[in-house]
This record gives C-alpha cells, sequence and structure tokens, in this order.
C-alpha cells in the first residue's frame, strides 16, 4: 500500500532522514513504499489466491455446458420464482403450518443452547473464573463450533435416528457452542472495577452474577441470542430436507429436487424471508425496549 503526500508541506529533515523509502513521481509527489513484512505476507496471498482462481475456472469441468445458455436459463428461472409465486402440490395453511413447525424446531433448539451457554458463558469469562477453567472450556467450545451444523445432526442421527431429535440435539450442540464464546466475550467486556468493589464488599459469586454482571449484559445477551435464533432457523429449514426433521425444509426439498416446481420455490423463499423480516423487527423492538 502506498501513501502518497505533497512534497511542499513536508519538512527537509523528513526527507533526509528516510531516503531509501521516498521516491518522487513525475509531479513532485513523495512516494513512501510500505516495509511491514506483514502486509508483504497479506499482498503475497491475495496474489496467489487471484492465480488460483484464475487456474480453476480455465480448467474447471464444465460438462458441455454453454454459459451464455445456463446464464439466460438461471435469469430466467429466477423471474419466474420471485414473480410468479404459487402453491401447487401443498395449500397455503399447510404450508404455514410447516413454516410453524420449522420455527418450532429454531425456537425449542435457541431456549435450550441459551439456557446452557449462559451458564458456561459465566464459567469461560476470565473475569469470572480461573484461567485454566476459562481456557478449557473455551477450547471444548472451540472445536464444536469447528464442525458444522449439519454434521453434528448426521453424528446423532447414527443413535437417535433421522429425523426431529437428531436435528434438536446436533442443533442445540452447535448452538451451546456458539453462544458460550459469544456470553463469555460478553461477560469479559465488563468494568474490572465493579467486580473488585463487589468482592471487596463481601458479595459471594452468585451475587456478582446476579446484581451486575447479566444486568450489565442483557442486551448484548439478547443481541446473540437473536442472532442464534435467526442461524437456528436458517438451520432447521436445511434440516428439514438433510435430516428429515420436517417442516418447510422438506417442503423445499421436495419443491426442487422431487416436483422442480419453481413456483412454490418462490412461494417458500417468501415466507422465509417474511418471517426473517418480522423477526428482524421483533428483536430491535425488545432491544430498544429494554434499553
Amino acid at each position: 500500500m502506498e501513501n502518497v503526500f505533497d512534497a511542499t508541506v513536508q519538512p527537509i529533515s523528513l526527507m533526509s532522514s528516510w531516503p531509501k523509502l521516498m521516491k518522487k513521481d513525475k509531479k513532485g509527489k513523495i512516494i513512501v513504499h510500505s516495509t511491514d513484512a506483514k502486509q508483504n505476507v497479506v499482498n503475497y496471498t491475495l496474489v496467489f489466491l487471484a492465480i488460483l482462481t484464475v487456474y480453476g475456472i480455465a480448467t474447471f469441468d464444465y460438462k458441455k455446458i454453454f454459459m451464455s445458455k445456463a446464464i439466460t436459463d438461471t435469469i430466467q428461472n429466477f423471474a419466474i420464482m420471485l414473480t410468479e409465486p404459487m402453491a401447487v402440490h401443498f395449500t397455503y395453511a399447510e404450508a404455514f403450518g410447516q413454516l410453524l413447525m420449522t420455527l418450532s424446531l429454531a425456537f425449542l433448539t435457541t431456549v435450550m443452547g441459551s439456557i446452557i451457554a449462559l451458564f458456561f458463558g459465566l464459567l469461560a469469562a476470565k473475569n469470572l473464573t480461573n484461567k485454566k477453567t476459562s481456557n478449557f472450556i473455551k477450547g471444548g467450545v472451540a472445536i464444536i463450533r469447528a464442525i458444522p451444523t449439519v454434521l453434528w445432526v448426521l453424528i446423532f442421527a447414527a443413535s437417535a435416528g433421522l429425523g426431529s431429535v437428531a436435528a434438536i440435539i446436533g442443533l442445540s450442540f452447535h448452538g451451546i457452542g456458539y453462544l458460550i464464546k459469544s456470553y463469555s466475550e460478553s461477560f469479559e467486556e465488563m468494568d474490572e472495577g465493579i467486580i473488585e468493589a463487589l468482592k471487596a464488599s463481601g458479595a459471594n459469586w452468585w451475587q456478582i452474577v446476579f446484581q451486575a454482571v447479566l444486568p450489565s449484559s442483557i442486551t448484548c445477551i439478547l443481541a446473540w441470542t437473536f442472532m442464534r435464533f435467526e442461524i437456528n432457523f436458517t438451520n432447521a429449514v436445511a434440516m428439514g430436507a438433510a435430516a428429515g426433521a420436517g417442516g418447510i425444509g422438506y417442503e423445499l426439498f421436495m419443491a426442487g429436487n422431487y416436483y422442480y416446481n419453481i413456483r412454490e420455490i418462490g412461494l417458500i423463499t417468501y415466507m422465509v424471508l417474511g418471517f426473517a423480516i418480522i423477526l428482524e423487527i421483533f428483536s430491535n423492538r425488545l432491544k430498544a425496549h429494554i434499553k
């Protein structure tokens, strides 16, 4: 990265102290070249990734697909999907019921995950517990988060079988790891002086938690919980097809892979999008009311 500034407004001592770093362009402006090793590594990495991208596009097996025709067909399909939504293989009442089933799945997994994560988040916060306990819990949840949600669902499906049970356990398990990290970081942002003052006054750990930590972090807790609820709702739609959990995701899978009905896909897309907007409005109003 290069910073260019006018040479006429710079002191002479600056020009004499950095002779190797400064160069002048044709307009007489001084160009200062960055010698930061980290920036060079980033630049080399970006160039390497750009080369790999170009190589991948050039050598990709398109299986005799004509890109121009594929792009045209995709645009036409999107136009039909967004402008002609229609229910063919299910009624609107059935679609709404399936959407409520997916919503219930997301709500249940969020409530279960947030309750468990709240307790372990307190134990994972460095200002509320010892360093060994904090590092142990954070290391464990890092492993949980590293494994995708769908893989957790399939792991539990090996013992519980494909269905809503495996989906609930898998979504809750991954959500716990996500919320523990989020909650603990929110608790660690609290002023250390308040905690020390409460300890000096004789307050025990639970009193510090309920009288200082939770009241000061309630807005962050709600924000993270609603964010996870949105993620769980999206995952629940996917699990409806991948894990046989039912709901609107199963109807989406059938419309896209079995019936290949683009109009039904458009209707389901609008329903999911509408719910996401309603959820966002509700969460913003709730946080504003608590503040």
